[in-house]
């Protein structure tokens, strides 16, 4: 009887693991954390493009966009965030807000990562004025998943944090704003990015 009850609790520990997405890692192979710092840069590292920053600079009205850097600058750092707050690894397809650590030049708005349309752009636009946490109907366009890719990891907005909820799934992939800028946008063509960790 013994051997049976510890070979049942053995199955359901290895179902249960089996079920826990894997981490996603950071550009030296270590686990992503929630908390700490990164910058987000694209995978192929071409000297001609960068991290993600803002694309506010008095160029546009708020809610100021996200865009990717036309230079090898790193951009501005982020902070990640699970869907569940006790947890401290940031998991593959897993529920997480994105927020800049710097101004993004629109004054008494929030730095957090949402997905809005973008009137110019005529399509939807990843921007900040987000809210983090408090998961629900209410917050859906604050939540985006990362996925693996050959030589990265994309970014998707498919928030899974209301379960009645019709919800729109896209990857985010990249384009360009009539003003040179490039924008990060939700299509079929995602972009793969890395992340560097910085203190």
């Amino acid at each position: 009887m013994k051997t049976i009850i510890l070979f049942s609790l053995a199955l359901f520990f290895t179902a249960n693991a089996a079920h826990v997405p894997a981490p996603v890692l950071d550009f030296d192979g270590q686990y992503l954390h929630t908390g700490a710092k990164y910058y987000v840069m694209p995978a192929a590292l071409d000297g001609e493009n960068g991290g993600l920053l803002s694309v506010k600079f008095n160029r546009k009205p708020c809610p100021a966009g996200v865009e990717q850097s036309r230079s090898d600058e790193t951009g501005l750092p982020v902070t990640f965030t699970s869907v569940n707050p006790k947890k401290g690894v940031i998991r593959l397809s897993t529920d997480v807000n994105i927020k800049f650590l710097a101004s993004t030049g629109c004054d008494d708005e929030s730095t957090v990562w949402k997905v809005k349309y973008d009137k110019a752009l005529k399509q939807y636009a990843v921007m900040v004025g987000g809210v983090e946490g408090n998961p629900g109907p209410e917050t859906l366009e604050n939540w985006f998943k990362i996925e693996k890719t050959k030589d990265g990891y994309k970014l998707v907005f498919c928030p899974s944090v209301c379960s009645y909820c019709k919800v729109m799934c896209k990857d985010i992939g990249i384009v360009d704003d009539e003003d040179g800028s490039q924008r990060l946008v939700l299509n079929n063509d995602p972009a793969s990015f890395v992340f560097w960790k910085t203190n």
